[in-house]
């Protein structure tokens, strides 16, 4: 089985392809609450945040009831915009916790999605036709490796990875998770799609406005990337930036569609 969680579609478009060529089954992580058959496998596939896995990823892999898990090989698959750090050696660690087996671990280069400081944006239309034109292929060898059982580490760990991941990471997690800052503009049309959307349903609408409650944001940015009218703003750390959904812009870079779209 294949399990996801995705903010702007890059996981998703991943879990689908690395599916459509190993030819196990799909499940939303936000969505499923357990499972009662056994998997003849299982990969995680998740984006990364400040180069650690996301806290619904940490969650789901620390609570997650899965038949079988401990007798099956499990996989990471893990989308990032530039690196990971040592995003790899915490999933071995986690998976490892649960008793399971932590087989191979993998990264596939997608275009850039946090907005939320300042000298973050999203990549130049260029950079998003180049990473999304050539990750098609890079899934495939992934799927060929995960088929064979490999049990590498096939990862972009960038420069002053132990800096990212053992001291950012951490700090992120405790002091950067907050939806405080987030805010709708009067460009808001009250469509609720940011609502309905939330994929830890930290955001909800009060009348025809939406509201950031506060709880288990996970810092994906979907609602910021998916409205329609670009009326979501994180303080003053988003302003002048771009958006960026995968189903916006796969089929005018070839790759492949998303069925079932994100918002």
């Amino acid at each position: 089985m294949i399990l996801y969680f995705s903010g702007t579609g890059n996981s998703r478009a991943v879990a689908r392809e690395i599916g459509r060529h190993i030819g196990d089954e799909i499940f939303d992580l936000a969505s499923c609450g357990g499972f009662s058959h056994e998997a003849g496998r299982v990969v995680w596939v998740f984006p990364i945040y400040s180069w650690g896995l996301p806290l619904p990823v940490v969650e789901a892999i620390n609570t997650l009831v899965l038949p079988g898990a401990g007798n099956v090989q499990h996989f990471m698959v893990a989308t990032c915009g530039d690196d990971a750090g040592l995003a790899d050696m915490q999933w071995r660690r986690l998976i490892k916790k649960r008793g399971w087996d932590a087989a191979g671990a993998y990264t596939v280069q997608m275009p850039n999605t946090y907005t939320m400081m300042k000298g973050f944006d999203v990549d130049s239309r260029e950079t998003i036709a180049a990473k999304l034109g050539a990750f098609p292929a890079r899934v495939e060898n992934i799927a060929c490796k995960i088929t064979a059982g490999d049990r590498g580490s096939d990862v972009v760990r960038g420069s002053f990875a132990w800096i990212k991941s053992a001291l950012i990471y951490p700090l992120f997690m405790r002091y950067g998770l907050s939806s405080k800052p987030f805010a709708a503009t009067s460009a808001c049309t009250g469509c609720g799609k940011c609502a309905r959307n939330c994929p830890t349903a930290t955001v909800v609408m009060q009348g025809n406005r939406p509201l950031w409650n506060g709880r288990r944001c996970a810092m994906c940015e979907r609602c910021y990337h998916a409205c329609p009218v670009h009326a979501v703003k994180y303080g003053t750390a988003t302003k002048g930036k771009g958006q960026y959904m995968y189903d916006a812009y796969a089929r005018e870079s070839g790759c492949p569609d998303v069925e079932g779209r994100l918002p």
